[in-house]
């Protein structure tokens, strides 16, 4: 398996509960980022592959481990790894680290849909499963 991306956040006011920690939800907002700042990385946009491919991806399963608190100021770091690659689907692990401490990691199934841009072209297909536009797929078999 190759290296994971890695993306930099800083915790917030905002991202923590009552108690000071990080809210549990938040995890799966921190997830999403890195996702599409690893997408950014690869050089593809989503709402640029939804206007031009018609193709959009959507999250159809999690399962997310807590193991540790991040905590207001924290630095941390957020990993992407392609577990599995389909035509039209991926399982992505991804995982949430402060410093050496691993914090939380999860298993995202993520799918590539017809979005509402090709709907609005007359094609009745919004949200059916599609294939991961070409150039994309290519860039994700280089990353597995």
């Amino acid at each position: 398996m190759t290296t994971a991306y890695k993306h930099s956040i800083r915790i917030y006011w905002e991202d923590t509960d009552a108690g000071g920690v990080v809210f549990y939800a938040n995890y799966l907002k921190f997830f999403e980022r890195a996702r599409t700042e690893w997408l950014r990385a690869l050089g593809f946009e989503q709402e640029a592959m939804r206007h031009a491919e018609g193709a959009m991806f959507i999250v159809s399963s999690t399962q997310v481990r807590y193991l540790r608190p991040a905590r207001l100021d924290d630095w941390l770091t957020i990993t992407v790894e392609i577990h599995e690659l389909g035509r039209a689907s991926m399982v992505l692990f991804q995982q949430a680290w402060r410093a050496d401490t691993l914090l939380s990691e999860g298993e995202i199934r993520i799918g590539c849909v017809a979005s509402d841009i090709v709907a609005s072209k007359g094609q009745s297909q919004d949200f059916k499963p599609t294939r991961i536009p070409a150039a994309l797929f290519a860039a994700l078999v280089e990353q597995k």
